[in-house]
């Protein structure tokens, strides 16, 4: 048996650390699960989706006065501090959080100049699409605290603004909102009528973070293996070092332990054309194909790998597997990422849209009655929250092994140079039959412990130190007693909100 320093040397260094080292299980001496908790049985499919780079302020900020518009009880949920009430739970009103701008003075091509005279104050959306903010390794940095990036101290939450106003400069051309103002956005009841909805009738969370301080990809590789095995950057990032992650995926255990699984993608859009789909094709739109096993899925596990349509039919005949992943909608346009691009806006209001039919497909069919649909957010975007990243398990005691010249961890070290902290709030709505109703979870959790759930209800062993350390999410579960077995009746989307990109609000 290796010691762990050592196998995390190794691992972080070649793709032969497989053959040395069993770095994707908890190097505790016992891998064996404990017995899942009573009831947990009935739950037969678990279903999990994460849409694209919102934070929890920006989208769920408003819930308490939305509760209080729709006749929905009161509770403490830690939003933005303006929409609670000024008695009952805490946290109680507060003012519109306020964070420094950019030096009204200075525009391009001077870069944006850290101005605590020139306050950004929170403030309500009205297009539903926003030129895209960074959440990369550095910008995370800065959000935590323009003056002490590392984490010397603890976060301030002052860079939201300077980061996405110091990106938006750097565009070429320029984006409009060059100022950054975008970053300090939210959107309402109004906007979200469906998440809303779906949040305040099941269960949610004011405690759920991404897994860390970096973009999409790694984030995406935390999500479905437990680590990004030391990589703050999509693989290829440096063209010397594009060789696939080695770590074990929960696809892969749940293949070794007979449990039944699907990935299923949106072709639409892409270049991968039906109606018989090459699974070679729909491989790469899944965040799967990062690692080295999930590449072998097309000619292993073809029939694992499948269009969003096949998720429909699963559903109409009664194979949906015990485990599905659901992959964003990007090339559709349906994954609610900010716009890219001034010449290709993204309308949240349509991907709130089409994730509403994955739910209400599962809702009105014969496998809702032992479902857990999952949606979540892989990041945050680089939009506000107010809430400061929490202390986590490192997953698997590999540091961070491909930082860019003049990254801020390259110059000075602290805490938030490693894999010790979450990223920042996400959005997280459960949905069951078996959901306790009206529920709003305070544990503090981060993506992985959808991982904890798959392995706590299926008996499989943890995949890293820290999905090992996560909840299992049966908090958010009453299973003697379901209350939804007949859903609710969820609004249709609004999809009529505006989308423009050269001005704010």
């Amino acid at each position: 048996m290796c010691i762990l320093r050592y196998c995390a040397l190794v691992c972080a260094l070649t793709w032969m650390c497989l053959l040395l080292c069993n770095c994707g299980t908890v190097p505790n001496g016992d891998s064996t699960p404990p017995p899942p908790p009573p009831g947990i049985s009935v739950l037969n499919h678990i279903v999990f989706l994460a849409q694209e780079n919102r934070s929890l302020d920006h989208y769920f900020g408003d819930m308490r006065q939305y509760w209080a518009q729709n006749g929905y009880p009161d509770q403490s949920f830690d939003g933005l501090p303006q929409f609670n009430p000024n008695s009952g739970q805490a946290p109680l009103y507060g003012p519109p959080p306020s964070i420094p701008g950019c030096d009204p003075n200075l525009g391009p091509p001077s870069d944006c100049i850290f101005d605590a005279n020139n306050p950004v104050t929170s403030y309500h959306l009205i297009t539903q699409c926003i030129e895209n903010p960074s959440p990369s390794w550095n910008e995370s940095h800065v959000d935590w605290d323009y003056n002490d990036q590392v984490g010397d101290q603890p976060a301030t939450l002052n860079g939201f603004v300077w980061a996405a106003g110091h990106d938006a400069r750097a565009e070429q051309p320029p984006f409009n909102d060059v100022n950054g103002i975008r970053a300090m956005g939210y959107y309402d009841g109004t906007d979200l009528n469906y998440y809303h909805f779906m949040a305040s009738n099941f269960a949610t969370s004011d405690r759920w973070f991404n897994p860390a301080l970096a973009r999409t990809q790694p984030n995406r590789e935390y999500l479905i293996a437990g680590t990004s095995q030391g990589y703050v950057y999509p693989l290829g990032t440096d063209s010397n070092d594009t060789a696939p992650l080695t770590a074990t995926t929960i696809f892969q255990e749940l293949q070794s332990a007979g449990i039944s699984w699907k990935i299923y993608v949106d072709p639409l859009g892409s270049t991968c054309s039906g109606p018989s789909y090459d699974p070679a094709c729909l491989i790469t739109l899944s965040y799967v194909q990062n690692f080295q096993w999930g590449l072998t899925i097309p000619t292993q596990y073809p029939q694992n790998i499948a269009p969003i349509s096949q998720y429909f039919t699963d559903l109409q005949n009664g194979t949906l597997p015990q485990v599905a992943q659901i992959e964003p909608a990007s090339d559709a346009g349906f994954d609610e990422h900010p716009s890219n691009s001034d010449a290709e806006p993204n309308d949240i209001q349509l991907g709130a849209n089409y994730v509403s039919s994955l739910i209400n497909g599962l809702m009105s069919s014969t496998s809702w009655k032992d479902s857990a649909f999952i949606l979540t957010f892989d990041e945050f975007g680089g939009l506000y929250d107010h809430v400061s990243p929490q202390p986590a398990v490192s997953p698997d005691g590999i540091k961070p092994v491909d930082f860019l010249p003049g990254d801020i961890c390259t110059q000075t070290t602290g805490p938030t140079c490693n894999f010790v902290y979450t990223g920042y709030r996400v959005p997280l709505i459960v949905v069951s039959p078996y959901t306790k109703k009206n529920y709003v979870s305070h544990s503090v959790a981060d993506t992985t412990a959808i991982l904890k759930l798959i392995e706590t209800r299926f008996s499989v062993p943890a995949l890293t130190q820290r999905d090992a350390a996560q909840i299992d999410m049966t908090e958010f579960f009453d299973f003697s007693n379901p209350v939804w077995m007949t859903p609710p009746s969820p609004p249709a989307q609004n999809t009529s909100g505006a989308c423009y990109l050269n001005a704010l609000p």
